[in-house]
């Protein structure tokens, strides 16, 4: 499992205290109002390209991940792709309007890639024999947001519908790449999906869509609490076959802004928790628990930024939520990460570098011992480099660059056993 189609997301702005993926941008494109005044329509999103290359390892080690370094086929290691990066193409539609005291608004998300399959993105409706990347095919369309919310300033906010979860989410928000391509995940193919990975997988666990209710308090003096439950998911790499939970997920989230003398500060912290159940492949049943938990930091001094994030987990997997989370038998794997990036904006011109790593452990010593004896040995860490630049153009066009090294290694022989990769991408990211 050397790919994972990987996903991730839309521009959108905070409306109505829902959390969307925002880049510093209008709140939107287009406003309109009924003629009495009472709903307005409102219109956003982007529209991006890059041309994406990368040279991936020539001499590939057999490793169990998801999004690791790319490698190399027998055709060569060089491989060349124009495609969206970490974020596809975003049409987004709102509706808002306050009645009786209370602040009603509804979000719609539609997010196509440019890449020719028959899928959104990541891709999971594929043709049969996955080649997708054909003459006359066409993209795929995401919709990966569908929510209302109601509240007030006094109440606090309720959020019920399809949404970005909280675990993971400030640090993929933050993350520079955000509006490039940073590791090209299966960019690097013959048959890419419509998004790269960033830096998931590298520093932090995508936060991922799903259904959810959610209740976000008001805010005292810059910070608030955000709790609910969420629709269990089940995992893509478990070998035996999902069941139904008895239970939903819960997660919640305490988030800080503060303003000094124009240094801005922002903290949070995340937690997650579900229980994965399924049946093994002997027929008898298997369960185990999943938590995980984060912290993110964000300093703006002027023209430079920096920013922190790691996560801890057990059974939470590495790069997607739950991806080889246990071993198969029920016994749950540790994982952990962090995420370090500097940027610095002179007029126009954003330059910045971040680095992260990923790790995934054992779960016990019968884990290890299995892996030793297999083909392909089970991924111990995923880390890149990327270094970026993204020039303003105008206030909504930005031309971007950027560099990044990734590399995967086994916890087999590590010292030898692990593929690196470096990708390069030129772009334009167009937002509205």
């Amino acid at each position: 499992m050397n790919h994972f189609s990987r996903k991730l997301y839309p521009l959108a702005s905070i409306a109505a205290g829902v959390c969307t993926l925002a880049v510093a941008l209008p709140a939107s494109a287009v406003d309109l109002k009924t003629p009495d005044g009472s709903w307005t329509f409102s219109v956003d999103g982007n529209v991006n390209v890059d041309y994406i290359y990368t040279h991936c390892e020539s001499n590939p080690k057999a490793i169990v991940d998801v999004g690791g370094a790319c490698t190399a086929t027998a055709s060569g290691s060089s491989v060349s792709n124009v495609g969206n990066g970490l974020l596809p193409a975003a049409f987004t539609f709102g509706v808002s309007t306050t009645q009786a005291g209370w602040d009603l608004a509804a979000h719609l998300g539609l997010y196509p890639g440019i890449d020719t399959n028959d899928g959104g993105s990541p891709n999971l409706q594929q043709t049969a024999g996955g080649t997708t990347n054909v003459a006359l095919g066409t993209t795929g369309l995401d919709v990966r947001q569908v929510y209302m919310t109601f509240g007030n300033k006094d109440v606090g906010t309720f959020t019920l519908g399809r949404n970005f979860g909280l675990f993971g989410f400030d640090a993929i928000v933050a993350d520079m790449t955000l509006i490039g391509v940073g590791v090209g995940g299966s960019m690097s193919g013959p048959n890419p999906s419509n998004t790269s990975l960033g830096s998931i997988g590298y520093g932090y666990i995508y936060t991922d869509t799903y259904a959810q209710m959610n209740y976000t308090t008001p805010d005292f003096n810059g910070a608030n609490v955000t709790f609910g439950i969420f629709d269990p998911i089940n995992s893509l790499t478990e070998p035996g076959t999902a069941a139904a939970k008895s239970a939903p997920g819960f997660h919640g989230k305490v988030a800080w802004k503060g303003d000094f003398n124009g240094t801005k500060v922002s903290l949070s912290a995340t937690g997650i928790t579900q229980e994965q159940r399924y049946i093994k492949v002997d027929g008898t049943p298997g369960s185990y628990q999943s938590t995980g938990g984060d912290v993110f930091g964000k300093l703006d001094m002027g023209g430079l930024s920096l920013m922190a994030s790691g996560y801890y987990g057990r059974g939470m997997g590495i790069t997607g939520l739950f991806l080889l989370a246990d071993d198969g038998a029920g016994n749950a794997r540790d994982s952990y990460g962090y995420l370090l990036q500097a940027t610095y904006t002179v007029q126009q011109l954003k330059v910045g570098i971040n680095y992260g790593v990923s790790r995934l452990a054992f779960a016990n010593d019968a884990d290890r011992l299995a892996d030793y004896g297999s083909a392909a040995h089970l991924v111990s860490a995923n880390s890149k480099v990327t270094g970026g630049a993204y020039y303003s153009l105008t206030k909504n066009l930005t031309l971007l660059g950027e560099v990044s090294w990734a590399q995967t290694t086994a916890h087999a022989a590590s010292d030898v056993n692990n593929n690196s990769s470096v990708g390069f991408n030129a772009g334009v990211f167009m937002a509205f």
